[in-house]
């Protein structure tokens, strides 16, 4: 023990540590507010796709007994024009300041990348849903060329089973003629999510033709994403055949492109 007057020496102490902190757990999620959770997939080389906002289309009634034999007899007159693909279907008497008689507006659009089958969507609106999605056999570029030098017409013809009882605009595989020539097959499809996001673009747009942002900046071996959208007038003979007539914006030398369908 030391003596007197010697300061006592005190024993090294190790540094103080602090005592740990506790992180808050995380608090679950308010009624009324969303979370966003980061994807790790997305490392910014992909454009975020749109939401979809497009209205399903709207269900119409079934015709009155009355409006079926009214439009049984209007059908016999109808159905004459559109029975061979290859025959030349006046259109003078058709047209009644841009419309057609008996035709019901709606919306049609071409689109597909140019070397690409191109695809045709028809909506009741742009801001509608499509109500039909074909894939036809032909390349987009080649379909808006030919409608660039003239009138195009399209016949799309499917075998008759009296045993089914298929809607003429849902059956899923058609034999397709461009201008009398057989040219292989239309498909009818389910819209993709690129299909949607294709839409969604042009719910905004009535008519038109243009080039779409592929959305990776960069160019595919099937070129650009070309669309042309317009009215067409659809005109139903009978159930076993429907007419769309692509109509000019000014309503001046008629249609570009008819499309007919006929279940034989």
């Amino acid at each position: 023990m030391p003596g007197p007057g010697v300061p006592l020496r005190q024993s090294p102490t190790s540094p103080r540590r602090s005592p740990p902190r506790s992180h808050p757990s995380p608090s679950p999620p308010q009624p009324g507010t969303t979370t966003t959770t980061p994807n790790p997939s997305n490392n910014g080389s992909l454009s975020p796709r749109a939401p979809i906002s497009l209205q399903a289309p709207s269900q119409r009634k079934n015709p009155t007994k009355s409006n079926k034999i009214l439009t049984r007899v209007r059908s016999v007159f109808r159905s004459f024009p559109i029975v061979s693909p290859t025959c030349r279907i006046p259109m003078s008497g058709r047209l009644n300041d841009g419309h057609v008689h008996g035709g019901t507006r709606i919306t049609g659009t071409l689109f597909g990348f140019r070397k690409a089958r191109v695809n045709l969507a028809i909506q009741e609106n742009p801001r509608c849903l499509p109500m039909l999605l074909l894939e036809l056999a032909i390349p987009t570029g080649k379909l808006l060329q030919d409608m660039g030098l003239g009138l195009v017409r399209i016949a799309l013809e499917c075998e008759k089973h009296p045993s089914e009882k298929t809607k003429l605009i849902e059956e899923p595989i058609w034999t397709m003629y461009c201008n009398g020539k057989k040219t292989g097959y239309g498909i009818k499809r389910e819209p993709t999510d690129d299909d949607l996001s294709v839409m969604q673009m042009l719910h905004a747009v009535s008519m038109g033709a243009g080039v779409l942002p592929s959305g990776q900046g960069v160019e595919t071996p099937d070129g650009e994403l070309t669309y042309m959208r317009a009215f067409f007038e659809r005109v139903i003979g009978s159930k076993d055949s429907q007419t769309y007539y692509m109509m000019n914006p000014d309503g001046s030398n008629g249609p570009e492109l008819s499309i007919f369908f006929v279940r034989i």
